[in-house]
């Protein structure tokens, strides 16, 4: 496939995402306002940051090496070898969830029961749908993998919208189960998740005109699952080294991604009312981050991989699809600086009226309206940040990601501040929590 092939889907990719994400997240977004009010902040604060913490901490360590791993290179590979190293990430997943189980019930801060009922329940639903959510990653990865423009932005999207939904129900006619409302909700969200990827590509290969159409290299749904039949190895090695370079990495990747909620949750300095205010901004702030800044660098990343190869020097590549790549990273550069610098002029403009609108005085008075303008700043070194991210991941080499991983660990005071920002990089969590627009 070409580089201006690979270009044009990337293209359409990262448009089809952003319009439908659009169209989605205004649902979503009213759907969401509606349950504020409803709520007090403690249940908010519980779920969005010390539930959700949990949830993406573990979907994050289990599966975030093995996706920027997979995705790399051609798809012309043996996909059963690839397919088996990514069902890995299950057996990874329930041990993180276990042992962040028991962190989370033993050695934290356990909610008042007459404030926040049903915790233990809480975190042992939110851990097992991180483990549900894992269980559609190989076919996430091979629905990347060939660029197909709509299924993962309908899946995600629908999956809030049917949350949302259900949220809503239970909090007006149960309002006294408490956290059983969003654990349940949550363990639906990825239940359905995961269902749209296993319909969408059980109906594909069901069908030998679509089969060809895609050249997909599984020609039954069966083929998706582990192989331990083979003669072969039962993983690509390069690819499960890789994967190991990318998991040393993402432990400090976390900590940076998530640092505040867990700056929140292990030193207990908010109460849970004042940590669900300071998410609920978080939230609204990362709001056009997420709708616009995550789609393009999701679609561009596969653009970048394919077109460039990782272990060849910039003069050993193809000059054609080198010039394609740098002009691409130029014009994302300049798109994702002017979005930033238009987000932060009118955010500190409408900074308390856009709180008043979403969840009434609960956030527009206090300290709201000053943490969203700050948000503000934020996003426009996130504006950059993803574009940087994107390219630099994509082109490295093993040992370069290596070398990365460990001068950042041994001695992270000496990395370049665009380094350290492009560990921030929050939206790959899509939905950041549980009442996220």
């Amino acid at each position: 496939m070409g580089s201006q092939e690979v270009l044009g889907q990337a293209a359409r990719l990262a448009s089809s995402g952003l319009l439908l994400q659009v169209l989605f997240r205004v649902i979503t977004f009213v759907l969401n306002a509606f349950i504020l009010r409803f709520l007090s902040k403690e249940i908010v604060g519980v779920v969005n940051v010390r539930l959700t913490l949990l949830y993406s901490t573990t979907t994050f360590l289990a599966r975030e090496a093995f996706r920027r791993a997979c995705l790399s290179g051609s798809t012309q590979r043996d996909w059963s070898q690839t397919l088996n190293l990514l069902w890995l990430t299950v057996p990874l997943g329930v041990f993180w969830s276990l042992f962040l189980g028991w962190v989370w019930l033993q050695l934290l801060e356990v909610p008042d029961p007459d404030v926040v009922p049903h915790y233990g329940t809480g975190v042992v639903l939110f851990g097992l749908s991180a483990v549900v959510e894992l269980l559609g990653e190989p076919f996430w990865v091979l629905a990347q993998a060939h660029m197909f423009v709509k299924l993962k932005v309908i899946a995600e999207s629908l999956s809030v919208i049917l949350r949302s939904i259900l949220t809503a129900f239970l909090v007006l006619w149960l309002p006294l189960w408490g956290l059983y409302i969003f654990s349940l909700a949550q363990l639906f969200y990825t239940s359905v998740l995961v269902l749209c990827y296993v319909i969408y590509f059980t109906k594909l290969l069901s069908s030998p005109e679509s089969t060809k159409q895609h050249t997909l290299p599984v020609s039954r749904i069966t083929d998706l699952l582990p192989d331990f039949t083979r003669n072969r190895d039962f993983v690509n090695w390069k690819e499960a080294k890789l994967t190991w370079s990318f998991f040393k990495q993402s432990f400090l990747k976390q900590i940076l991604t998530e640092g505040e909620r867990y700056v929140m949750t292990f030193l207990n300095v908010l109460n849970f009312g004042d940590q669900g205010v300071y998410d609920i901004v978080n939230n609204l702030g990362s709001l056009v981050a997420r709708l616009i800044f995550q789609p393009i660098e999701e679609s561009f990343y596969i653009f970048f991989a394919k077109v460039l190869e990782r272990e060849k020097d910039a003069t050993l590549q193809r000059q054609e699809d080198f010039a394609v790549a740098a002009m691409v990273l130029e014009s994302l550069l300049k798109l994702a600086l002017l979005a930033g610098l238009t987000i932060t002029v009118f955010g500190f403009a409408y900074s308390q009226l856009a709180l008043d609108i979403y969840g009434g005085a609960m956030l527009s008075s206090g300290s709201g309206p000053v943490l969203l303008r700050t948000y503000c700043l934020y996003v426009l070194l996130l504006a950059i940040n993803g574009v940087t991210e994107c390219f630099t991941f994509a082109a490295m080499s093993k040992e370069e990601v290596d070398r990365s991983s460990a001068a950042e660990y041994a001695h992270p005071e000496l990395c370049p501040n665009l380094c350290k920002f492009q560990h921030t990089h929050f939206w790959r969590h899509l939905p950041s929590s549980s009442l996220s627009t």
